[in-house]
């Protein structure tokens, strides 16, 4: 269930935010839907518009080894034997403060025999005329150096067509090749001449996507150091996202499901800071010392 949630408004936008994840339950811009939204007060499907820590994605059967110690999370993700998206999508935050554009929501992660480490996590959004920004900020309350993850999981709506006619950019230049059943990393691969390469804007068509781009190229024009996803319906509208250097991973999902369940409503954009199963290769993996704390923000705008 969403619990409580808060409506933003700033010039054409709006935004509402549930308590449940911290999750974005809508977003609008002139009335048009930029994520695919869900119902209030009733179940999240599919992950849409929460906040994902302390690991973003997957970590194979729940273990994972730590400073030489092994640890095991609950597996979430049946069919594929992994721990799916870490705790806080299915966690109430509290609200910490609210005005007519922003609300500040907290969580703290409490230590468990699979996690033992203790976290205070804060999502921060703010509505203005470039659009929706989430910053969420993670500090080490406790006493252990903790490994950490995070990353939002906006499904992104481009417009009314079907998503297989929209035109995608992703500047990235390099995927994660996963295996096909359980979508665990292999390797590296250059996208260069790969159905997965979107650095220059191009239909999606058929294409299925549910894997991790990196190697991304950031724009310094601005002096941000941002990257961009853009995606276009061909009638026009368009939405994109944008994040900083703290996202050295996107992970992209084209939605696919089996029938009887909808498919394909909308694309998952995650900027992640760090691959599936980090936890045990230590790639981009963020320690966490005792009292240091980690930011990244993004945003999603119309385009």
């Amino acid at each position: 269930m969403t619990g409580a949630e808060y409506g933003l408004r700033h010039g054409e936008y709006t935004a509402v935010i549930a308590a449940r994840g911290a999750a974005i339950r809508r977003l609008r811009h002139r009335e048009r839907d930029l994520v695919v939204p869900f119902p209030a007060g009733g179940p999240n499907p599919d992950f849409r518009g929460v906040i994902v820590a302390p690991w973003p994605n997957r970590i194979p059967d729940g273990k994972y080894t730590f400073d030489g110690v092994d640890y095991r999370v609950p597996v979430n993700e049946p069919g594929r034997q992994c721990a799916l998206h870490g705790f806080t999508p299915e966690l109430d935050w509290r609200l910490d403060s609210r005005t007519d554009s922003a609300v500040v929501l907290s969580r703290t992660i409490e230590p468990t025999p699979g996690y033992p480490f203790a976290l205070s996590i804060t999502a921060c959004y703010r509505l203005d005329g470039d659009g929706l920004h989430a910053t969420v900020t993670a500090a080490n309350v406790g006493e252990r150096t903790a490994p950490y993850g995070v990353c939002p999981h906006p499904y992104l709506l481009a417009g009314p067509a079907p998503l297989d006619e929209w035109r995608l950019e992703v500047p990235a230049r390099t995927i994660l090749e996963v295996t096909p059943d359980r979508l665990l990393p292999v390797a590296i691969r250059p996208v260069e001449g790969h159905e997965y390469d979107f650095r220059a804007a191009r239909v999606i068509g058929s294409t299925e996507i549910d894997h991790a781009f990196t190697d991304i190229v950031f724009d310094d024009d601005d002096g941000e150091g941002r990257a961009h996803v853009v995606v276009r319906d061909p009638g026009g509208t368009g939405v994109g996202m944008a994040w900083d250097r703290s996202c050295a991973w996107l992970q992209l999902y084209t939605g696919d499901t089996e029938p009887p369940l909808p498919t394909r409503l909308g694309l998952a954009v995650e900027p992640m800071t760090c691959p599936p199963d980090a936890f045990n290769t230590g790639t981009d993996l963020v320690r966490l010392e005792p009292g240091a704390s980690h930011d990244a923000s993004w945003c999603i705008f119309a385009a």
